[in-house]
């Protein structure tokens, strides 16, 4: 029997509605860097030409190296705390069957459909009633109740292939739970986990709404460049500023996807 012949197209329209889909998303973001590198202060073509002073004169803003510290401190506590719930969440939603188990984890994942001025407001009112005034404090609670989803998900694949056998081998051998868990769970689930820190700590980094309300006086740093892209004199620096968070941030994704892949492959 001949086998029906597949028609081809005339025309690659797939494949231009993808690249006008990539040009149409990432342009405004790839034109980001290319004016930070532009030698005057209006962000207009043409340009006046290339310089680097304004990546040059970052390092001499005390409040800017403030914010990123601030930024630092907040992502790096986020980034430990959900992964850390997130770890042992995704593990009994994998391993364990038990009453409620689909409401709780709809639960979780809740924050992804909130939008965050709602999530925003609601935290503020609630830190003020329990007596908590905005701070780097109120900051990281709010960031942690964002960044749980991603960290549930992350290692939840981590958790999904995992040969319970292994454990079980451990057991008979004599192995205490917590040394069965210390010795064969985390070594395997490993690149989950530093795919889940570095995802929540970008999701912690880049996060704006959350941080604006809950700051107070201790802006990080996207709050920091909001409250310097207002001045026309300040834009290039903070184009320079934004371009550098652009690379790190993906860099650390890229970095991610690389564990959470090779947590997939090991599991």
């Amino acid at each position: 029997m001949r086998k029906p012949r597949r028609r081809s197209l005339r025309f690659p329209w797939l494949l231009v509605y993808a690249i006008a889909y990539l040009v149409f998303l990432y342009l405004p973001v790839l034109l980001l860097p290319l004016f930070s590198f532009n030698d005057g202060t209006i962000v207009a073509f043409p340009m006046k030409g290339f310089t680097l002073k304004w990546y040059a004169q970052l390092g001499a803003q005390d409040t800017l190296l403030q914010a990123m510290v601030n930024s630092l401190i907040v992502g790096s506590v986020t980034a430990l705390a959900a992964t850390s719930l997130g770890l042992f969440a995704a593990r009994a939603y994998v391993r364990y069957r038990f009453k409620g188990r689909e409401l709780s984890e709809g639960l979780v994942m809740l924050p992804l459909v909130i939008p965050g001025i709602i999530v925003a407001s609601s935290m503020l009112v609630l830190f003020i009633a329990l007596g908590l005034k905005p701070s780097l404090t109120t900051v990281i609670l709010g960031h942690v109740f964002v960044a749980l989803p991603f960290a549930v998900s992350i290692m939840k694949s981590a958790f999904d292939d995992f040969d319970q056998s292994l454990e079980e081998a451990a057991f008979d051998l004599g192995e205490s739970v917590i040394g069965t868990f210390r010795r064969v769970t985390l070594p395997i689930v490993a690149p989950g986990i530093v795919a889940s820190l570095l995802v929540t700590f970008t999701v912690s980094f880049d996060e704006f709404v959350l941080a604006f309300f809950l700051s107070g006086n201790q802006p990080t740093l996207p709050v920091y460049i909001w409250s310097q892209i207002r001045f026309p004199a300040k834009l290039p620096n903070t184009l320079a500023l934004g371009s550098l968070l652009l690379l790190a941030s993906v860099v650390l994704l890229l970095i991610a996807e690389y564990f959470r892949r090779r947590s997939n492959k090991s599991a």
